[in-house]
């Protein structure tokens, strides 16, 4: 019975004196291991982005809408726009009786304003109204200048923030912090640049204009409904989620077992969502990655058996010498595992190539991590495996003396 060494030493001379065929035979499977690779790469990738990125509430930030933050069914929007729009009042209740509640802001938005300055334009720039405490409740940071104070927003000051898109738009050359913009008829002066966020999905994050709250209700009316943002210590993050539904069913006259006429939303119910929509592409995508697997796996057995049936006068001379069946049973599954190692090593290789060049060309935070590499050749080294059994079993049970003859 030969050793393993010898075993595998016989394999690679039989893949080097065919080395189209061994190569053709492992390129099935190197696309099959590296769409897996790829698929594992873009879910965990797409989980971090989306964590960092459009759950960019605090772990201890919670907020309170009329309407749901993250919603699957439309109806339920619908019946929300039916609810008691929330104030300014409902803020300053949360922000008095719940002693739980550590920093509590306000927030408003309205989309497709225009901004402009001297003979620049941006357009689409969504706009965005909140108190100043929201400096320390947001996770944002501005970048350069300041945000503006608690006295700017109560007297009405028509100071602004914009994000990195609209200060590239309107300032590629100079310095905006200072500047004078025009919102519609009203003017602002520049406090500030918050930090770049990126794209999200195919949206720009950064083409906004942030306004103290008194102003933006002036501008656009009183009939907006407000979000409210509450910061709290992990500690206090429930018992603050409690007082504040207290709190806001008393205000809305909601007794017993009435729903709740508003929303309460937190990182986790963003992440939430994030993963029921994540699953199931992740088993779509990891179905077409096992298909593509197993193709590569045929491919493999149809090569293996058209190789038993080229090489019956080399098998037929291993048998006449002393080669047992499981001698040659062994040779074969050997050939058949070094193909499919080899393929799967170069498939990981891809891709890391890809995560590599999709982290160092964009945003995305793609990285292979080191148990999908050994997944990824223990898939290959199982296939390797199963594919190859047959095709062994089939030329250990050729007859010596008919497998000399052939030519």
């Amino acid at each position: 019975m030969l050793r393993i060494r010898d075993n595998l030493a016989e394999s690679f001379s039989a893949l080097r004196a065919n080395k189209l065929r061994a190569s053709l035979t492992m390129l099935g499977l190197t696309m099959g291991v590296a769409t897996l690779i790829t698929v594992m790469t873009i879910v965990q990738g797409a989980n971090v982005f989306v964590e960092k990125k459009i759950a960019n509430l605090g772990t201890n930030v919670f907020q309170i809408a009329r309407t749901p933050f993250v919603v699957t069914d439309f109806n339920i929007i619908v019946k929300a726009l039916k609810y008691r729009k929330i104030e300014i009042d409902d803020m300053h209740a949360v922000e008095e009786k719940c002693p739980a509640c550590e920093e509590v802001g306000a927030s408003a938005s309205a989309n497709s304003a225009r901004v402009r300055y001297a003979d620049k334009e941006a357009t689409d720039v969504s706009l965005y109204g909140q108190t100043a405490n929201m400096a320390d409740i947001d996770t944002r940071s501005v970048e350069y200048g300041r945000y503006f104070t608690s006295s700017e927003a109560d007297h009405h000051a028509n100071v602004c923030l914009i994000g990195d898109t609209v200060a590239q738009q309107l300032f590629p050359s100079v310095h905006p912090v200072g500047k004078a913009i025009r919102i519609g008829s009203d003017e602002f002066i520049v406090l500030g640049v918050m930090e770049k966020i990126g794209s999200i999905l195919g949206q720009d994050q950064d083409n906004f204009v942030i306004i103290p709250l008194p102003v933006f209700l002036r501008m656009q009316g009183q009939h907006f409904s407000l979000t409210i943002n509450v910061k709290t210590s992990p500690q206090k993050f429930e018992d603050a989620q409690d007082q504040a539904h207290l709190i806001m069913r008393a205000r809305r006259h909601l007794t017993g077992k009435m729903e709740n006429d508003y929303f309460i939303g937190t990182k986790e119910s963003y992440m939430a969502l994030w993963r029921s929509i994540s699953s199931a592409f992740f088993a779509v995508f990891i179905m077409v990655s096992v298909i593509s697997v197993v193709v590569g796996g045929i491919v493999i057995m149809n090569v293996m058996l058209v190789s038993v049936t080229a090489r019956r006068r080399e098998i037929g001379v291993r048998r006449a010498v002393g080669a047992t069946r499981l001698d040659v049973i062994r040779q074969f599954i050997a050939e058949s595992m070094v193909q499919c190692i080899a393929g799967g090593i170069v498939g990981i290789a891809l891709g890391f190539l890809l995560a590599l060049a999709l982290r160092t060309f964009t945003p995305f935070p793609a990285a292979v991590q080191t148990w999908v590499a050994v997944l990824g050749v223990f898939l290959s080294s199982a296939v390797g495996l199963f594919f190859g059994i047959y095709p062994a079993v089939r030329a250990s049970r050729l007859d010596p003396v008919i497998a000399l003859r052939s030519d």
